[in-house]
């Protein structure tokens, strides 16, 4: 019934939208020759607009002002009063050319940034806003932004698990350059796999996402943007080392081999070689790593025919070595000797696209985007044994074109998507246990459509749908809709709502298990995926954005609501028992609420604070009971503090940031019939985080930073249950819900060559 009502609400909306009356007219000048470019605004306002090629402009009426600002240079400035919406002519008179000053218009660019004109929700990070974290890659990336929840996924292996709407990482579509990138096998691991360097800007867009890029995402999208060959620079190098015995180094190469042809080699190497154990555990806080990460990218452009192409090759290697201190895997490993875990990864990805414009119709294109993904993770963690392999094929074929004319777009497709998966889970599934094979090949065929009116103005939308065949999932449709409507001056408010199908990838997306004593019980229902059904859900939202001055500086609230309802997933029970971790359909209610409210102020010129409060209301009906989703806080703040000075001489300056979150308590996996020593608690105490870094650009090709991490040197108590006897029944490193390594401190450099 709510799903109903705002699909209705949404659908209402527009005819609203567009029932607003203008004042449109002409701009001429005194030779009654239309003025393109001449800038109107109403008087007192930053509600403006400015005449296109033929002198003609439309503008919303705005009954506060009635006082039109018309202005070109070269002609006086004109004030006309305006008493209603309607059409005008107004001729200018040239000025006194004596009375020309110079003009010098400076936009700094925001590292953060959200749009008053975009239809869906969107944020974009840029370049900037990414040198703002420690290191190095897209999982640490997040950190500086409130939208995205990071935490680690557990005790063992370092990484990184991010939250967007309550919800964990497989319910995000993640896609690189609108390629759909860690999904499947990549799951657990497949955001460290991606260098922060080698990244131009990230979009972050909540809610449904466009049905173009497939129908996977139900509560978000981040796609990000890597480097173009034909905008880089000669060579770029980041060095970087920290107190945790981590070392990156990150090196480009760009040549222009002519005006059509560009190419950049990307190399990147992190290692971590000494062993850490902060809280006295006996385990390492971090593994032991090691990782070589080659890209070459080639661009194509000729923009005179209309063609550009882009033509990625990518060769990874990751190793990783966890566990007790004294563990060393030639001599320990499959013995009791010392308990102990390898990851070791390789990646081999091929993709290209190919894009063509009209040379005379510019918006009209058709593009190809086609990539070959090859995945192979060995594994193993104590006695248990996790391998998977994944060969993956992706193309995607979109047209785009106009109806009768520019506020009336559309683009239309076909895609192909196949997955080869080899995968064998040696550990005990339903109290069996044994090597278990579950390899298969998952294909999917598509067409999609999408809508898009925009009035230039006040209103736009974006209406998609989509059409698939999946040999696993069945035939089904995917509809998808986002709104904008500008009520009035500096102000948005937005709509989405759609809906998501995909198949879980129970053992990938479920990986720190694995350091655990748990049993898996898996309750076949018959369904073809691990004997489960599909995930299928609805996400519906709505956001609304107002731009301000509070004492004469920019400031900027946002607040939005999202809800999350599944109609099935696939739910992982931790709260039966704390040796079972019982995977089964959804019997019952699973849902998830998400509302965020922020406030973003300039404090002083390059002095910036952005402020977030997150309420979350996640509850799923378990087996077992109906309770809150462990490890999620339900209430966080979030506040981030930018301090840069002016670039003096040579590029000198100074670049100071803060970064505090506070999570609240969180609900913990259940413990209880555990003895005493190795009991959690239902509840996680609340705690903050601070990060800080300090940046000294020397000039316009040479900067060092320093920062630290954790600077309360918070740590959790208990991050591995049953550390003394790692081979028992009480053994877990999953329950994360803090981090394990205290105080880090670091320092990197930056050289360029352009």
């Amino acid at each position: 019934m709510f799903m109903r009502k705002l699909f209705l609400l949404l659908f209402l909306l527009p005819l609203f939208a567009m029932a607003q009356e203008n004042v449109t007219g002409k701009v001429l000048d005194d030779t009654s020759q239309p003025l393109p470019g001449a800038i109107i605004y109403w008087q007192g306002t930053e509600q403006g607009t400015a005449t296109d090629d033929n002198g003609n402009f439309t503008l919303p009426f705005n009954a506060q002002s009635k006082k039109l600002v018309i202005s070109f240079m070269g002609f006086e400035t004109d004030i006309i009063d305006v008493s209603g919406p309607g059409n005008i002519t107004h001729t200018m008179k040239p000025g006194d050319a004596t009375n020309l000053d110079t003009v010098v218009v400076e936009k700094i660019r925001k590292s953060t940034e959200r749009s008053y004109v975009k239809t869906a929700n969107v944020q974009t990070m840029g370049s900037k806003e990414l040198l703002k974290a420690a290191c190095c890659n897209i999982a640490e990336s997040f950190e500086t932004n409130p939208s995205i929840d990071v935490n680690f996924s557990d005790a063992l292996t370092g990484s990184r698990q991010i939250k967007m709407l309550g919800l964990t990482s497989p319910y995000l579509l993640i896609a690189e350059e609108n390629i759909p990138s860690v999904r499947g096998a990549s799951q657990a691991y497949g955001l460290s796999f991606v260098p922060g360097t080698w990244v131009e800007s990230i979009q972050i867009t909540k809610g449904a996402g466009s049905v173009i890029n497939g129908f996977e995402s139900i509560s978000g999208q981040i796609n990000y943007e890597l480097l173009k060959p034909v905008d880089d620079i000669p060579f770029f190098l980041n060095a970087y080392g920290s107190t945790d015995s981590r070392f990156e180094l990150n090196a480009h190469v760009n040549k222009k081999f002519s005006e059509k042809w560009s190419s950049t080699l990307f190399v990147h190497g992190n290692t971590r070689v000494a062993k850490n154990d902060m809280n006295d555990d006996g385990f390492l806080d971090n593994p032991l790593a090691n990782q070589i990460n080659i890209m070459n990218r080639w661009q194509y452009v000729d923009a005179e025919k209309g063609w550009v192409s882009f033509l990625n090759l990518r060769y990874m290697r990751d190793e990783r070595q966890t566990g007790e201190l004294d563990f060393e895997p030639s001599r320990d490993r499959f013995t009791t000797n010392y308990w102990g875990s390898e990851i070791n990864t390789d990646k081999v990805d091929a993709s290209a696209k190919l894009g063509y414009v009209w040379p005379d119709m510019p918006y009209q294109s058709i593009g190809l985007q086609t990539a070959f993904n090859w995945h192979n993770q060995e594994s193993y963690f104590g006695f248990r044994q996790y391998d998977i392999e994944q060969k993956s094929v992706y193309t995607n074929l979109i047209f785009s074109s106009i109806i009768n004319n520019t506020l009336n777009k559309f683009s239309t497709g076909i895609n192909f998507t196949y997955d080869n998966y080899g995968e064998f889970v040696n550990a005990p599934i339903n109290m069996v246990t044994g090597m278990y094979d579950f390899s298969r090949i998952d294909n999917s065929a598509g067409a999609f459509f999408e809508y898009t009116y925009d009035n230039t103005d006040n209103f736009s939308l974006v209406a998609g749908g989509r059409f698939d065949v999946h040999n696993r999932l069945g035939a089904f449709f995917t509809p998808r809709i986002h709104l904008r409507y500008n009520p009035w001056n500096k102000a948005v408010f937005r709509a989405s709502a759609g809906r998501g199908k995909r198949a879980a990838n129970i053992f990938a997306e479920n990986q720190s298990l694995f350091g655990s004593s748990r049993t898996f019980n898996i309750a076949n229902s018959g369904g073809k995926l691990y004997g489960l059904d599909p995930e299928i859900a609805w996400n519906y939202g709505v956001s609304f954005m107002q731009g301000f001055k509070l004492f004469g500086k920019n400031a900027e609230f946002v607040v939005d609501f999202y809800r999350t309802d599944f109609q099935n997933q696939v739910v992982v029970d931790l709260y039966a028992s704390p040796q079972a971790a019982l995977f089964s359909n959804l019997d019952g209610k699973s849902y998830a609420n998400s509302l965020q409210l922020e406030l973003n102020y300039e404090i002083t010129h390059h002095f910036n604070i952005r402020t977030a409060y997150k309420y979350y209301d996640i509850q799923t009906d378990y087996l077992t009971g109906s309770y809150v989703r462990p490890l999620q806080a339900r209430h966080r703040f979030f506040t981030n503090i930018a301090y840069e000075t002016h670039i003096g001489d040579g590029g000198k300056q100074w670049k100071f940031d803060f970064t505090y979150n506070w999570m609240g308590r969180q609900r913990l996996p259940y413990t209880g019939s555990n003895p005493a020593q190795y009991q959690l608690g239902d509840y996680s105490p609340s705690f903050s985080l601070m990060n800080a870094q300090v940046t000294r650009t020397f000039s316009s090709v040479f900067e060092v930073y320093v920062g630290a991490e954790n600077l309360g040197n918070y740590r959790q108590d208990k991050a591995i249950l049953g550390n003394d006897d790692p081979f028992g029944q009480y053994f877990d490193s999953s329950i994360i819900y803090a981090p394990i390594f205290g105080q880090m401190y670091y320092a990197g450099l930056r050289f360029k060559i352009k």
